[in-house]
């Protein structure tokens, strides 16, 4: 939902969906933050973006430790998290949704419905 912060934050590895996530953003008039370390990412939470978007396969960092350091943070809790995976990974599913995540698609829905998503938690 919106909160009034129009800034999305990504944590990803995978140029394909980098790019694809960069010009959603660009079309939807939206800031977004690209970050690859934890830290940066919590960072970046700090400042309560609208949404963060993390690819549950991201191989520079742990997302569902992430996710449930996010969770747990008194000032993160409250921050919408989008994770996405492939649609196969069943028990990863299921494990980031036990450590918080809002939402949890599988990569063809997320790039299918990717302006759509970007417009339901933004401002605009």
């Amino acid at each position: 939902m919106p909160n009034g912060n129009s800034k999305i934050v990504a944590v990803l590895d995978d140029l394909f969906f980098t790019v694809k996530i960069n010009e959603s953003a660009k079309r939807a008039a939206m800031p977004i933050v690209f970050v690859k370390s934890e830290q940066d990412a919590l960072d970046q939470a700090a400042g309560k973006p609208a949404l963060m978007i993390i690819d549950l396969n991201c191989g520079q960092i742990d997302p569902l430790a992430l996710i449930g350091k996010l969770k747990s943070g008194a000032e993160t809790k409250s921050v919408s998290v989008i994770g996405y995976l492939s649609h196969v990974q069943g028990e990863l599913k299921q494990k980031a949704q036990e450590s918080g995540c809002d939402v949890v698609m599988a990569r063809s829905a997320f790039s299918q419905n990717l302006p759509q998503i970007l417009k339901r938690y933004t401002s605009f």
